[in-house]
């Protein structure tokens, strides 16, 4: 569904990014309020329930055994699927998968899967027969703005919750799943011909392009995905990282907070 976006909101945006002022009255870097739960769902071996703003979303992790593929025999695999349901938000429908929730998993797979957190040869049991598959489920409750981050945040939680349920698979008994760094993400979207971090639903209603920045620890850059159309200059993006840098750091603490 496309969404028809009210040009008096932008007029409003643009006004406010004159004044140096978001329409929620936050700084032009300042993010809202963040809760994070781990182990909160009891049928999956890892979850984790973020509240960001009025965004809400669980983010739950399943392994299963399976054949390896062809070209990594000695490695398991990573998968990491959105659901985007009307319960989210009006603009959402039900039906098969949408573009915008096919996008959400590849951005979120892609900063994890990139970062190389997870060792996948660890994962290994019968070379070129039986491995581990990590499933990474995740299901936006409210879409209030900015679910990219709010998901990034609820997978890597939830993987660093995770216990391999190895009793389950007969393959001894069950351990914490390894997860040798956490990977955060931070998104940034124009509003009134500036970037902002952590957009609202309104603000990325009557906004323009945005800018994804997945960084690990000790801020080395893993992934970094544009969407929507337009361009942004070196200095920009050298803003934007170095906000990006300090902030996914408090990301990582947090996520870090929530380790047994």
């Amino acid at each position: 569904m496309v969404a028809l976006v009210p040009s008096l909101l932008r007029q409003e945006l643009a006004t406010l990014a004159d004044n140096d002022q978001r329409i929620d009255g936050r700084g032009r870097w300042e993010s809202r309020d963040i809760t994070l739960e781990t182990d909160c769902l009891y049928n999956a071996e890892g979850s984790a329930k973020v509240t960001w703003g009025d965004t809400i979303i669980y983010a739950g992790v399943k392994f299963e055994m399976r054949t390896p593929w062809p070209d990594r025999p000695t490695q398991g695999s990573l998968m990491c699927g959105a659901e985007l349901r009307p319960i989210a938000g009006r603009k959402y429908e039900p039906g098969p998968p949408s573009p915008e929730s096919i996008e959400l998993g590849r951005v979120v797979d892609r900063g994890i899967r990139e970062s190389g957190c997870i060792d996948m040869d660890a994962l290994c049991i019968i070379p070129g027969e039986k491995v581990l598959g990590v499933m990474i489920d995740i299901h936006v409750l409210s879409d209030k703005g900015n679910i990219f981050d709010a998901c990034a945040l609820g997978a890597i939680a939830a993987l660093r919750t995770a216990t391999v349920p190895a009793e389950k698979f007969d393959i001894g008994e069950d351990y914490p799943l390894a997860v040798s760094m956490t990977p955060t993400m931070c998104s940034f979207t124009r509003v009134g011909g500036r970037y902002v971090l952590d957009a609202n639903d309104e603000e990325e209603l009557g906004g323009d392009e945005r800018i994804h920045v997945t960084l690990g620890d000790e801020g080395h850059l893993h992934s970094l995905q544009k969407g929507l159309k337009g361009t942004f200059t070196p200095a920009e993006f050298d803003e934007i990282l170095g906000v990006a840098q300090q902030r996914c750091a408090e990301l990582a603490e947090l996520v870090n907070s929530k380790e047994a």
